[in-house]
């Protein structure tokens, strides 16, 4: 039986694959526009190009725009357990790795398509993996990060600052996107 977090976590990398083709070079290498301050800039640019492929700019901004990449790096700098830390940073070093040994090139060098079936790899390991692998973990602060920005909560998913009665078990057809309050 599915839980709510991993229908998200699959919809996510689902939605992503599916733009990469749409979306064509949503995820190119491009300059970062902030500083990391618990990243290096070569792991600040593989987070920027991952969360981009997980939450990718459609009719609704990308993770790119709703600043995810800059969350996450505060979070680690900030917030985040050592272990939290280690594992994603240790993640970042398997993306290179595995883009090295699959097409000779840096992840962030690779083409959309190819990143994805890169992540793909890893959302399949996490489904029978119990715990320590660093992708769901990345998924979580991606979802998180978008849904609690600004962006996220009120152009992705619907905002109304002062909701209305609470109507149980009502179709999503009838509703659309969901609600977000602040």
């Amino acid at each position: 039986m599915l839980n709510r977090r991993d229908t998200l976590r699959g919809l996510a990398l689902t939605v992503g694959a599916a733009a990469t083709g749409w979306a064509g070079s949503a995820a190119a290498t491009t300059a970062l526009s902030w500083a990391p301050t618990a990243l290096t800039p070569d792991q600040a640019q593989i987070l920027d190009v991952v969360a981009e492929l997980i939450i990718p700019a459609t009719d609704t901004p990308g993770a790119r725009e709703a600043g995810v990449p800059q969350f996450i790096d505060r979070a680690m700098a900030n917030y985040c357990e050592t272990w939290q830390v280690e594992q994603l940073k240790g993640g970042f070093a398997r993306m290179d790795a595995d883009a090295k040994a699959a097409h000779g090139k840096l992840f962030v060098a690779l083409a959309p398509e190819q990143q994805v079936a890169i992540l793909s790899v890893y959302d399949r390991e996490t489904a029978n993996a119990t715990s320590g692998h660093f992708f769901p973990l990345l998924e979580d602060f991606v979802t998180v990060g978008y849904f609690t920005s600004e962006p996220g909560a009120t152009r992705a998913l619907k905002y109304d600052p002062v909701p209305g009665a609470y109507n149980g078990c009502v179709p999503l057809a009838e509703i659309g996107r969901a609600w977000a309050t602040r």
